[in-house]
């Protein structure tokens, strides 16, 4: 306000800008419903659904909790601007309605707290209905009505949101990973007045915070300056794995990808690479120590090892001084054999909450925040702790949490694709920290682009899906669409 904005220029420009994030995440249009309270959560989704008739070709309809006499006065104009004739009297009759059903909470905003009363209690559990049993998406205003922003506790009764558009900042209770089941994906609207400039302690990862990974090429790039990327992985039995891993460094961006892989298995995994990949095998992973690369990905798939081969792979990692992604086996080897000791400043870990609690379990019973931070204390190395909510963090740094994500990613060899994604940037010359943090958005995003597609869903979706929007995803993230 004392840099010359009204209440109304900046609710315009919130709304408006909600409206295109809205519109841009969910790009096929049907019918959207804005379920709306009293205050200027309702006036910025009033502003949103104008938006989304007009530049998107969503059909709107309203569901108040209240006579619009009885609203703030700027969410009365912006009702009046809009020009619906009157809002729904009872829930929208969805098995006459086109696909798909959107419904946009706008009960209410960041200034309130506790739990839900009535008439809100029961507009949220309308909205529940509809997403239980008519495939509606809710997308959260600010935040899911009933969840405390600061801390994420979830009220009985709360909304339960698809994905949440928080409008100028990130809300810090949101991001923890208690608060997921009810916020869904993160993504953050802009609204320069309203931005907070200062790092704090914990952070989003999204395009609008970050500014790794959005440099165009050079006209003149070459291969080796896309980075050579070495992978050790895979085994008789996991030969999906390596696959995926290597495949993920291709897609993310490596300029050179050579796959190392037991010489009893090379055959096989050879036959499902994508031609592009260079396989090769070994007998003792120290014979890889001449080799020189730009990045290494170390333990996807390799299963049990014997001692040889445990020995000689602490050994490579202990000693090869490029960047390197430990993932799975890696990790699990280190944890059994007490050894995390050998974890070094070039050294990027990237267990999921099991394999946390085989490296550190003296934490596993903390919040996974408290845990992630510190375990990253007493390690030289970068921890992404993967998750709905996926942390990255390092010592002195703050704790980067996921904006992206679907329930679709929970299938094996999500992990393969990430391992090989972040060890192409690492190739590139991205640091651990951003590295970590631009791969986990960018599959994240990558699964939520496929879940766009009429011939997939949450169930159906697949790593091997998972690859072929990574293009996508880097486009959103250049262009900070998302």
């Amino acid at each position: 306000m004392a840099a010359g904005w009204s209440e109304e220029q900046l609710l315009n420009l919130a709304g408006e800008r909600l409206g295109r994030a809205i519109g841009r995440y969910f790009p096929k249009p049907g019918n959207v419903v804005g379920y709306l309270g009293k205050g200027h959560n309702a006036g910025d989704s009033l502003v949103a659904l104008r938006i989304l008739r007009d530049e998107f070709g969503w059909k709107i309809a309203a569901r108040n909790a209240c006579p619009i006499e009885e609203c703030a006065p700027l969410t009365r104009k912006k009702w009046a601007e809009l020009g619906i004739a009157a809002p729904l009297d009872q829930a929208p009759g969805w098995r006459d309605l086109a696909t798909p059903l959107l419904l946009l909470d706008g009960l209410l905003g960041s200034g309130t707290s506790g739990a839900l009363r009535a008439p809100l209690v029961q507009l949220a559990g309308e909205m529940a209905a509809l997403r239980q049993h008519a495939g509606a998406r809710v997308a959260a205003v600010d935040l899911p009505s009933g969840i405390d922003p600061d801390c994420g506790r979830i009220s009985q009764d709360t909304v339960i949101a698809d994905v949440t558009f928080m409008i100028g900042n990130a809300k810090r209770g949101l991001l923890y990973g208690h608060a997921a089941t009810a916020t869904g994906a993160l993504a953050l609207v802009p609204v320069e007045p309203l931005t907070v400039t200062r790092s704090g302690d914990y952070e989003l990862i999204s395009p609008q915070t970050l500014d790794c990974g959005k440099s165009p090429r050079p006209f003149d790039f070459h291969k080796g300056q896309a980075g050579r990327v070495a992978i050790l992985a895979g085994s008789a039995s996991y030969t999906g794995a390596a696959v995926l891993a290597a495949t993920g460094a291709l897609r993310g961006g490596g300029g050179l990808v050579t796959l190392f892989v037991p010489d009893a298995a090379r055959d096989t995994i050879s036959a499902k690479c994508p031609p592009e990949i260079i396989v090769r095998g070994f007998h003792d992973p120290r014979e890889l120590l001449a080799l020189t690369f730009d990045s290494w990905v170390i333990g996807c798939g390799l299963g049990e090892m014997d001692a040889p081969m445990s020995e000689g792979l602490l050994d490579l990692i202990s000693n090869s001084p490029a960047p390197a992604v430990l993932d799975a086996d890696a990790l699990n080897l280190i944890a059994k054999s007490g050894r995390t000791g050998i974890f070094r400043e070039n050294h990027l870990l990237t267990p999921h909450s099991g394999e946390f609690a085989r490296l550190a379990p003296d934490l596993r019973d903390l919040p996974r925040e408290e845990a992630a931070r510190r375990f990253a204390d007493r390690i030289p190395a970068t921890l992404l702790l993967k998750g709905c909510r996926t942390i990255v963090t390092r010592q002195g740094q703050p704790l980067w949490c996921n904006s992206t994500g679907t329930p679709g990613m929970a299938t094996g060899g999500q992990g393969d694709l990430l391992a090989g994604v972040i060890g192409a940037r690492l190739a590139s010359g991205d640091s651990p920290v951003p590295a970590a943090a631009l791969g986990a958005w960018l599959c994240g995003r990558a699964a939520e682009v496929g879940l766009n597609q009429e011939y997939l869903s949450e169930e159906s979706l697949a790593p091997s899906d998972v690859l072929h929007f990574l293009g996508a995803a880097f486009r959103d993230w250049k262009s900070s669409r998302r």
